[in-house]
This record gives C-alpha cells, sequence and structure tokens, in this order.
C-alpha cells in the first residue's frame, strides 16, 4: 500500500515539468510561425510565394490580399475611380495625336515629330481596349497571325497586297514575312544580306530598320538572334507600328525629322532602309550624317529600293533618269565622305560599310570641318540634328561577340562612365540576379511564353533585361532623360535595346503593347517633376488587359501609387523586399483586369 502511494513534492516536480514542456512547446511553435509569416527577418518572399501565389495561369493572378502591411499604416480605399475614355480614343497616342499633327509644318517632316499636349489637354480617363479584344498569339506564332478585333484595320491588305505585308483571313490578319523589296519574304532577303554582314557569328547583335512598315525585316532577324528597334511614322499607312508590336516584335512611332534618334551614338551594329522613303540627299546628308551617330564603328548600312538600280525602274518611279541618277550619285558621295566603304551593290541592294576607325580618314581632304562640337553625343533629348559628323571618341575599345558582350564589361565602362565603374557593374548583376529570382517565384509565367513584349521603364545599367534574356521574350530598356546616369550606350553594348524618354510625357507607342512593365524606382526618381497619376495612366494604356506590373519603390511611393491603381481596375498586392521587411524598399505587383469600351463611354 505504501510503494502505491506518490510522493506530493514528485508529484508536484511532475506537473511543473509537463507545464514547462507545454510551454517550450508553444514558445517555438509561435516562434516558428513568427519567422514563416513575413515579420520576422530571412526570406519572407519565398515563404510567401511558395504557400500563397499561384500564377500559373494569368487569370489566376488575382493577388488577394495575403499580405500583412508588416507596421506600415493601414491604406485608407477612398480612392478616385478613374472613368474609361469615350472608344474613339481606343489607339489613342498623345504625343503622336493626328489632329494635333497637323498643325504643324510639313517641311522635313516636323508634324510626324513628337507633340505631347499641355496640361490641360491630357486625358485623365482610362483607354478603352475594342470590342473583341484578345490576348496575342504566343511567339513565334505571333510573328504570322495577328488578331482582327485587336487591330481591325484593313487598308494595308488593299495597299500592300501584292508585296506581302499583310493578309486578312477571317478573324486574323495573316503575315506571310513579305515587304515592299521582299515580296518573296524577310528571310530569303536576310539570306542575301547574310552572304555580305557577318550574321551569323554574334557580330551584328542590334540593329535599325528606318521606316519599318509591319517590321517583318526585324521579326525575321529574330530567327538569328539579332534585335532590331524598328520605327515608322504614323501616317498613312495606318497602324503600321501597332502591327509590328502586336506580331511581337520591337518598334515605336518615330520619324526621321529635325530631332536627333532617341538613342546614344554607337547603337547599332547594322542599319536598314528597304523603300523607306526617307530623302537621304536631302539638308546636304544631314538624315545620313544621323545615320552614321548611331551606327558603330564597323556597321553596316543597308540601302534597297528608289534610287538604288535606277536605270531599270526610274519609268516605274514617274521619275526622269537625271533626277534618279543624280540622287544616287548623292547618296554615294555622302558615304563616301562618312567614310563608309561600298562593299556589296547587286539589283535594288546596296550596302556600306563604316570604317572601323574613321577618325583619320575624317582628317583627310578637309573633312575635319565637318566634324561636331559636341562634350556629349548622347545628349540628344529634343535636341536638333545637325549637319556634321559626330566624332568616335578616341581609345574606343572593340566589342565582344554575342552573347559574351551581355555580361562582359561594356567598353564604355573600362573608357569611364562618370558613377559606373567595373564594381559596380559587377555588384548590379549580382543585384539583378537576386530581384529577377524573386520575381520568378512570385509569378512563374516570367521567363516565358506568355510576356513577350516587356518594358523596363528605368533600366539602369540594362540588367534586369540581361537576366531575363530570352527567345520568347524582348525588353524595351528605358533610360528617362532626367537620370543622374546616360547608361543607355551601355545597355547597347551589352547587345540589348532601349531608348531615351522622359516619363512626363507620353510614350511613342500605340496603347495595348506591352504584357509587362517593370518599373524600379521610377516614382521616386519622378517625385515633384510630374503627377504620379499621369504616370500610372500612361502605363495603363500602354499594358495590355491581364498585364502585368512590377513596381520597386520605398514604401511611401508605393502605398500612395496602390491608392491610385485600386480605382484604375488594376488588382495589386504588396510584398516585402527580399531582404525582409526591415527594408523600407518594397514591391508592389499589380494585374490590369480584362475590359473593352464601348460606344457609350463606359467599359465593361
Amino acid at each position: 500500500m505504501r510503494g502505491s502511494r506518490m510522493n506530493p513534492d514528485r508529484r508536484t516536480r511532475s506537473i511543473m515539468s509537463v507545464v514547462i514542456v507545454m510551454g517550450l512547446c508553444c514558445f517555438f511553435y509561435i516562434l516558428g510561425a513568427w519567422q514563416k509569416s513575413g515579420t520576422g527577418r530571412g526570406d519572407s518572399i519565398a515563404l510567401r510565394v511558395t504557400k500563397e501565389t499561384d500564377c500559373t495561369i494569368l487569370p489566376n493572378l488575382h493577388f488577394e490580399t495575403h499580405h500583412s502591411m508588416g507596421g506600415v499604416n493601414p491604406l485608407i480605399m477612398n480612392n478616385k475611380v478613374f472613368k474609361p475614355c469615350h472608344i474613339r480614343y481606343r489607339d489613342y497616342t498623345p504625343c503622336q495625336d493626328q489632329n494635333r499633327a497637323m498643325t504643324f509644318p510639313r517641311e522635313n517632316m516636323t508634324y510626324r515629330e513628337r507633340h505631347c499636349p499641355a496640361e490641360n489637354e491630357k486625358l485623365h480617363c482610362l483607354i478603352p481596349a475594342p470590342k473583341g479584344y484578345v490576348t496575342p498569339f504566343a511567339w513565334p506564332k505571333s510573328r504570322e497571325y495577328v488578331p482582327y478585333a485587336n487591330a481591325p484595320y484593313k487598308s494595308l491588305t488593299v495597299e500592300k497586297a501584292i508585296q506581302n505585308w499583310i493578309q486578312h483571313q477571317g478573324d486574323v490578319f495573316h503575315f506571310p514575312g513579305g515587304g515592299t523589296m521582299f515580296p518573296n519574304g524577310a528571310s530569303s532577303y536576310i539570306d542575301e544580306l547574310a552572304s555580305v554582314i557577318p550574321l551569323a557569328d554574334g557580330t551584328i547583335r542590334t540593329a535599325l530598320d528606318t521606316g519599318c512598315g509591319v517590321a517583318s525585316w526585324g521579326a525575321y532577324l529574330m530567327d538569328r538572334n539579332i534585335l532590331t528597334m524598328s520605327f515608322a511614322p504614323r501616317d498613312s499607312h495606318e497602324a503600321q507600328v501597332q502591327f509590328a508590336l502586336e506580331r511581337g516584335v520591337p518598334a515605336v512611332i518615330g520619324v526621321l525629322g529635325t530631332m536627333k534618334l532617341p538613342y546614344p551614338s554607337r547603337s547599332f551594329d547594322m542599319a536598314h532602309c528597304s523603300r523607306c522613303l526617307i530623302p537621304w540627299k536631302s539638308n546636304d546628308g544631314m538624315y545620313m550624317m544621323e545615320v552614321d551617330r548611331v551606327l558603330r564603328p564597323g556597321g553596316y548600312w543597308i540601302l534597297s529600293g528608289p534610287p538604288i538600280n535606277w536605270k531599270k525602274y526610274y519609268k516605274t518611279w514617274q521619275r526622269s533618269k537625271q533626277d534618279s541618277e543624280e540622287e544616287q550619285n548623292r547618296i554615294e558621295n555622302i558615304a563616301e565622305m562618312l567614310c563608309w566603304n561600298k562593299i556589296y551593290e547587286k539589283e535594288d541592294t546596296v550596302i556600306w560599310q563604316k570604317k572601323a576607325n574613321s577618325n583619320a580618314c575624317h582628317n583627310k581632304n578637309g573633312r575635319a570641318s565637318k566634324m561636331c562640337n559636341v562634350q556629349d553625343a548622347d545628349d540628344i533629348w529634343y535636341k536638333k540634328m545637325e549637319t556634321c559628323i559626330t566624332p568616335i571618341p578616341e581609345g574606343a575599345q572593340q566589342l565582344q561577340k554575342f552573347p559574351q558582350r551581355l555580361f562582359a564589361v561594356p567598353p564604355r565602362i573600362l573608357e569611364g562612365t562618370p558613377g559606373v565603374t567595373e564594381e559596380v557593374y559587377e555588384e548590379d548583376k549580382k543585384l539583378w540576379k537576386k530581384h529577377v529570382d524573386t520575381y520568378k517565384r512570385v509569378n512563374k509565367l516570367i521567363g516565358k511564353s506568355r510576356y513577350r513584349n516587356i518594358m523596363d521603364m528605368n533600366a539602369g545599367l540594362g540588367s534586369f533585361a540581361a537576366v531575363l534574356d530570352s527567345p520568347g521574350s524582348w525588353v524595351m530598356n528605358v533610360v528617362p532623360t532626367i537620370s543622374e546616369r546616360n547608361t543607355l550606350g551601355i545597355i547597347y553594348e551589352r547587345g540589348l535595346i532601349g531608348i531615351y524618354h522622359d516619363w512626363c510625357e507620353a510614350f511613342s507607342t500605340y496603347p495595348r503593347t506591352y504584357d509587362l512593365i517593370h518599373a524600379s524606382g521610377v516614382f521616386s526618381l519622378y517625385e515633384n517633376k510630374c503627377d504620379l497619376e499621369d504616370i500610372l495612366l500612361e502605363m495603363d494604356r500602354i499594358l495590355r488587359p491581364e498585364g502585368t506590373v512590377i513596381l520597386r519603390d520605398n514604401v511611401e511611393v508605393l502605398n500612395k501609387v496602390r491608392m491610385t491603381v485600386t480605382g484604375m481596375r488594376w488588382k495589386s498586392k504588396l510584398l516585402d523586399h527580399e531582404d525582409g521587411p526591415l527594408v523600407p524598399e518594397k514591391l508592389l505587383i499589380a494585374v490590369k483586369t480584362y475590359w473593352v469600351g464601348s460606344k457609350e463611354g463606359s467599359g465593361s
């Protein structure tokens, strides 16, 4: 009996042990929950992604509220609601508006240049998609087929019928790959060029197509891993740039007029004009001098169409024999003055090559007087073109071939770019590898065929695009004109493409032309420069329905953005920085919902 009774002290110690064990269990349970909640240190985004974000199909990108604000003041969502614009604005291009253009002089194509609306003329509504709008086909099918409802304009199917530009087939447009000077297809035309120009070994990576039409030349150069920046004006060739972008080909609205092209000097490995109707002999060769400015030493210029082969075609062109001969002779003389060597001429096509070291050539025979006297050859935004030759910097280094040049240290950094050293460049590559890995965990469709046309609104050194580099997508790298560092030349040296732009104005593109927009630090950069609302409305204009936006900025700015986009039919989600919630920089990821316009001005 005595052995069956428990000592009271032992009973007390047992109870205490149980209490201690339970307490420790509760403590570690709470600790574990705290660590995984995103409110502690560690990779909170990765944990949240694996458990909360299902991005395997775009319609599932609801970005419902799974994220605690983590100490940030809660948002009060009494937002302004933006109404849809009238359906007549479905293809509105603010800085290339047709009605405004007609108020400017036609001389030197001034009326086709950028003319942006005054503050009191800006639209403060959402540009609608046309009825029946659908997501474009995935690449490479999009190169040949575009949904008719997305750009319902048939004029080119009639005007360019025998040239195989575009054909209307039921509910789609078909692009056979032809052009005015290559009706049998761009591929065979490119094969001809490849017999002279090294298109296959990575020497040629960036190209410029002036007066591009529907950009079939650039579309088929992608088979050879060459990125082409195509441009054409918004003119009687209705929607040509819009068709290019619907096909998934880089293009902007632009023209060789009076202003310098929005690209840095020595950007392109190759430039092209196929019956582009640019008067190359005019203004003392100013347009050819501008091509020379953006053409890399050793680069190629291809001219096909008038006035080449004038002896055969001058009657067809309804030109006099004398005028046609004089025009080609004048172009030949300007090319010689620019120190370009003619390396090929056959039938309708001529190819020139810019000398690798043309400075010595320019100093001969009195040519030095025609050299531009500029401090910065890349200071070009809204600057007038000049009738002079842009000198090549002394000691300019040779580029590596692509893809090696994508991650090699660009020559401009080695030669000296203010604020950018080799160490800064290497750290930037590592940082953006980390950032893009995060994006891919948050949205599993990034890097796949869902996002073809991508824009980086503040591209820096281009590392976002470099890490993302994929045959299934391309990135328009935008360097804001107010950036402290002018890095667009570095971006081109990496084998990427881009453009200068001021985000206080509308971009030179049609509505609904980008699948994904990335913006790191854009709103902080433009704080007190222009209205945040205007930038967001422009982003909405150029973003496709169900397109995605990734914003990286400080939390105060992103809170303002989040309140605004709630009234713009975007669904958004705020996430911590990769390094935890104590970092003031955050991510805002958003999806633009699908809706189309109506004649009444409402949207559905």
